[in-house]
This record gives C-alpha cells, sequence and structure tokens, in this order.
C-alpha cells in the first residue's frame, strides 16, 4: 500500500479525510471474513456423524412403561476439540495473511471470545447430560422458553456471538448483518420447511444442515467480496 506525503500547508481537513482513507483501507486490508466462516462450516458439516451415531439411551422402567433419556457424550467431545482446531487454525490464517501484507492482526480477541463460549457451551452440556440440568422431569415436554434456552446455550449460536465480536474488531457491516440473519435463523429456529415432520435420529440434521450451509455460503461470498485486495 503507498501514500503521498501532504504539505505542510494543505487543509487540515484534507489531511483529516485522507487519515480516514488510509485507515480503512488498512482495516480492509486486514480482514480474511471467509476464512473463519468456511473453517467453521466445514466443521458444522462434519458434525453430522457425531450427531446421528453418538447417542445412548438408559431407560427406566415406570408403571406406565419406560422413561428413556439420551446421551451423547461424543458430540461433547467432537464439538471441543473440532473448534478448538478450528480457532488455531483461524488465528494462523488471520496472523500469516497479516504478516503477508506488512500489517498488523486483530483476530486474537475473536479467537479467545469463541474458545470461552465453547468452553460454556461444553459446561452446559455436560450438566444437561450428566445432571438432567434444566430438563423437566418425567414424561413432561419443556416449555417454549427452555426450548428457546436451550437453542440459546449451543455451538451454533456460541459460533455467531463470536462471529458478532470479529464483525466489531473488523468494523465491518456487512459481516454484522450476515451474523444477524445466521442467528436468527438458529434461534428462530428457521427450517425452510425441510423435514418438519422427521423424527428419530434424523431429526437434527435440517438445521445442522442450513446452519453449516449458511456458513459456507458466506465464506464463499466473502471470498469473492474480497478478491481484489488481494492483489493492491
Amino acid at each position: 500500500m503507498t501514500t503521498h506525503p501532504m504539505a505542510a500547508g494543505d487543509d487540515p481537513h484534507r489531511l483529516l479525510a485522507h487519515v480516514r482513507h488510509l485507515t480503512r483501507r488498512v482495516r480492509v486490508a486486514q480482514r480474511v471474513t471467509w476464512l473463519p466462516l468456511l473453517v467453521l462450516a466445514v466443521v458444522t458439516l462434519a458434525a453430522i456423524p457425531a450427531h446421528r451415531y453418538g447417542w445412548r439411551s438408559t431407560c427406566v422402567t415406570v408403571a406406565d412403561g419406560q422413561i428413556c433419556r439420551g446421551r451423547n457424550l461424543a458430540l461433547i467431545v467432537y464439538w471441543q476439540v473440532a473448534l478448538a482446531v478450528a480457532y488455531a487454525a483461524i488465528a494462523y490464517g488471520y496472523l500469516r495473511a497479516a504478516r503477508a501484507r506488512g500489517l498488523g492482526g486483530r483476530v486474537m480477541p475473536y479467537v479467545v471470545t469463541g474458545i470461552a463460549l465453547n468452553v460454556l457451551v461444553q459446561v452446559v452440556a455436560l450438566l444437561v447430560t450428566h445432571e438432567g440440568w434444566g430438563m423437566p422431569e418425567g414424561l413432561e415436554r419443556p416449555d417454549g422458553l427452555a426450548m428457546f434456552l436451550t437453542r440459546l446455550i449451543d455451538w451454533g449460536p456460541a459460533i455467531g456471538v463470536a462471529l458478532l465480536v470479529l464483525a466489531w474488531l473488523e468494523r465491518h457491516l456487512a459481516l454484522l448483518l450476515f451474523t444477524a440473519a445466521y442467528l436468527a435463523v438458529l434461534l428462530v429456529p428457521v427450517n425452510f420447511g425441510w423435514g418438519t415432520h422427521w423424527g428419530g435420529d434424523w431429526r437434527f440434521l435440517p438445521p445442522l444442515v442450513i446452519q453449516g450451509g449458511l456458513l459456507l455460503l458466506g465464506g464463499l461470498g466473502f471470498a469473492l467480496a474480497q478478491r481484489p485486495w488481494q492483489h493492491r
């Protein structure tokens, strides 16, 4: 990136505008927005086998039949390991891009937030798995608030909240809007009518594919939008 010195007598307003323009160019050049979206898309879609095959049920016989509770420790282990590796890869990619461009990196607060949220989700998931924390007793179905909180304390929303931090760090309006839409799809939830009546072992598939697909499309879109900056 080249700059042009300004004479001492130049208008200070022009000088300030020039500084702001350079600041914006540096900020845009620092962005590698496509990288976390693509990496997290792969992590989300690769979770399908753990969601499908990791469940183990424990049933207790009662007067009216059986009460069964499912546990998926494989899923918890997968997300913990996969997201830790993903955030390490994202940090490495950002720092490598920053060195290649001769610029500073601002990705570490995002990475720390992502890892911290992942740990929080793991703790909640273990409490639910081992202690039944937050789950209704017996055959009672969870109410709407319980279902919303269950969706909120999950890996998908944790990814979205961390992306909000990245959008703030990069002053990236497009990423902010994308992340808001991503969180809306997760928390409403929106399934576009796909798999509405699915049950059993495949009921998780539509939301997971939609979440991963959104991240994948977002990553490809930002990669295409940021290509010109790779050559400036």
